[in-house]
């Protein structure tokens, strides 16, 4: 092991010894400091002697498993990144994990050398944050250079208002505008901008487990209750509680909800004793909560609870003075992330792209950007590498709610006709592509394309 104590650390936790050997042999080769725990509660006595820059862990394990690790790593250590290892069967509860807080997960059995690379590029990218002060609170400064259009520099005039004080925040908006990311700010800005930042996909989650997710249950409440779990609610006290997508909830969970809201105590499932908890809400939702409240989906006492004030973020193509802000953002972003060198946005490729009505909003910019670099040639951005990846300029009209054709599904078959031509041949791929080796291996790898298949077909 390597225990210099100028290399990063890494805290491995897993009940079986044998993975925790391998990669503790692994990762120490790669001059990581490896830390190893066989549970939850060793774990936790680590995080408070040592110093760990990224946790490794298991998702089941007896005693404290791998979403109760987490919950307190969140509340004791928010923004430290975790990677889940899980068997197959396990990857629901997995990509929960990644929607609560931790960064991503892997399959078992899982490939070593992949999970290395892996663990290696998420530490530089919060190596990275670190060093350029993201994981410190947002300044009024950056808040202001990061927006141009009068709407959006209005927008932010009020987050850095409501940011003061503790009241609740109703965030409106159309899907892809960027309502987490203003929740987050009024977080950072805050008094509360050390402690937890716990965020809840109201969407995502079944509504038979968002009860317990959000309250907690104590063992035997139901079948599957084998130990006491703490709920999301409480994970957020004295932090803030995002709830995203809050228009999609039950009728018994808006009940729920809002006696929390009235007495800001929690009763786990189960519990008979009740648990005060101190946390900011901030919720959010695409959806039309007048409506709702018209046709009795949506309580009008819970809707006037959670809008103490309504932040409403206009859409991308009502703010195109940002769109060019937001190209030279994530161009730099994505550089970095894929170890590229630097893009060059043409004069041509930005009129392109603010001429764009964005449908998908700042989300569909982010991920056409990110394909748009890894198809250039000669590290220059242009409109055909937007056409290749399957994006056309107002190809979905000037509706917001019309579909548009996944950009990640129309590059993965632009990827799979190439290498159908080529029979497989990935370097003969990327130059019908008109791409480097290096970014077709890249687009391979994150699609699961099986180009030994391919070529044993032909």
């Amino acid at each position: 092991m390597n225990n210099s104590s100028s290399s990063q650390s890494v805290l491995v936790v897993d009940d079986d010894r044998n993975v925790l050997e391998v990669l503790d042999a692994r990762l120490s080769s790669c001059g990581l400091t490896v830390y190893k725990a066989d549970g939850g509660r060793k774990a936790l006595q680590i995080l408070k002697t040592r110093r760990i820059d990224l946790v490794v862990s298991d998702v089941k394990m007896p005693e404290m498993d791998g979403m109760e690790l987490l919950s307190e790593i969140i509340r004791t250590q928010p923004g430290l990144p975790v990677i889940f290892l899980t068997a197959y069967a396990n990857v629901p509860d997995a990509v929960k994990a990644v929607k609560s807080g931790a960064v991503d997960y892997v399959e078992k059995p899982f490939d070593g050398k992949a999970l290395t690379e892996k663990i290696r590029q998420m530490l530089q990218e919060f190596q990275g944050a670190t060093a350029a002060g993201q994981t410190e609170p947002a300044t009024e400064e950056t808040i202001k250079d990061a927006v141009k259009s009068p709407a959006m520099k209005n927008l932010q005039g009020l987050v850095r208002k409501v940011a003061q004080s503790s009241v609740n925040v109703l965030i409106l908006g159309e899907s892809g505008v960027g309502k987490e990311r203003v929740a987050k700010q009024i977080h950072q800005l805050g008094p509360r901008r050390h402690k937890p930042f716990v965020v809840v996909d109201c969407g995502a989650t079944p509504a038979g487990l968002l009860e317990s997710e959000l309250f907690g249950h104590v063992k035997g409440s139901f079948t599957h209750a084998v130990s006491d779990k703490k709920g999301l609610i409480e994970t957020a006290d004295t932090g803030t509680l995002f709830l995203d997508e809050i228009g999609n909830i039950s009728h018994e969970m808006q009940i729920r909800l809002l006696r929390f809201i009235e007495d800001r105590t929690i009763r786990r499932i189960g519990g008979l004793k009740g648990t005060p908890v101190d946390c900011r809400i901030i919720a959010a939702t695409n959806a039309d909560l007048g409506e709702a409240i018209k046709n009795g989906q949506f309580r009008e006492d819970l809707f006037f609870r959670l809008r103490v004030v309504t932040l409403t973020i206009p859409p991308l193509r009502e703010r195109k003075a940002d769109i060019p802000l937001l190209v030279e953002h994530f161009t730099r972003q994505f550089c970095q992330q894929h170890n590229q060198e630097s893009v060059t946005v043409t004069e041509e490729t930005m009129d392109w792209l603010c001429a764009h009505t964005w449908p998908g909003n700042v989300r569909e910019l982010k991920n056409a950007i990110e394909g748009g670099i890894v198809l250039c040639k000669d590290n220059v951005l242009r409109p055909d590498d937007f056409h290749m990846a399957g994006i056309e300029k107002d190809e979905c009209g000037p509706q917001p709610d019309e579909s548009c054709l996944s950009l990640e599904a129309s590059e993965k078959n632009t990827i799979l006709r190439a290498l159908e031509q080529t029979g497989g041949v990935q370097k003969e791929a990327a130059e019908v592509l008109g791409i480097s080796r290096r970014a077709i291996h890249y687009k391979i790898k994150k699609y699961g394309i099986d180009a030994g298949s391919i070529k044993a077909r032909h």
